[in-house]
C-alpha cells in the first residue's frame, strides 16, 4: 500500500488552546451580566424616579433583563467558530483525494467466476 505524502502542520491553522476559549467565553459571559445588572438598576431608578416617557424606557430595560442572561448562556456554552478556509482547505483535500495509480478500472478487474458443477 502507497503511503501518502506528508503534508506539514502551518501553526496559522492552528485552533486556539481550550484555556483560551474558555477565558474569551468567560469574559464575554462576564460583560452580559453586567450589562444586565446595569438595565436593573437602571429600570429600578426611572421607577423610583417616575421619569417622564418611562412606559418607553422600562421595555427596553425588561427586555435586557430577560433576554441578556439567556444568550449570555447560550454564547458561553457555545464553542468556537468554524473558520472558512479550514472548511475550504478540508473540501480541497477531499476533492483532490484521486484513486492510487495502482488501482484498476472495473473493466481491467479479472472477474471471479463460481461454477456450480464440479
Amino acid at each position: 500500500m502507497k503511503r501518502q505524502a506528508y503534508q506539514p502542520i502551518l501553526i496559522t491553522d492552528a485552533s486556539r488552546s481550550q484555556d483560551d476559549q474558555l477565558r474569551s467565553r468567560q469574559r464575554r459571559y462576564i460583560v452580559m451580566m453586567s450589562i444586565r445588572a446595569v438595565c436593573i438598576v437602571v429600570g429600578a431608578i426611572l421607577v423610583g424616579a417616575k421619569a417622564p416617557l418611562l412606559w418607553l424606557w422600562l421595555p427596553f430595560c425588561a427586555a435586557g433583563m430577560v433576554l441578556i442572561p439567556w444568550l449570555a448562556v447560550l454564547l458561553a456554552n457555545d464553542g468556537p467558530p468554524k473558520e472558512q478556509h479550514r472548511i475550504g482547505a478540508k473540501l480541497r483535500r477531499r476533492q483532490r483525494h484521486e484513486p492510487s495509480p495502482r488501482a484498476l478500472s472495473a473493466e481491467e478487474r479479472p472477474h471471479r467466476v463460481i461454477d456450480a458443477e464440479p
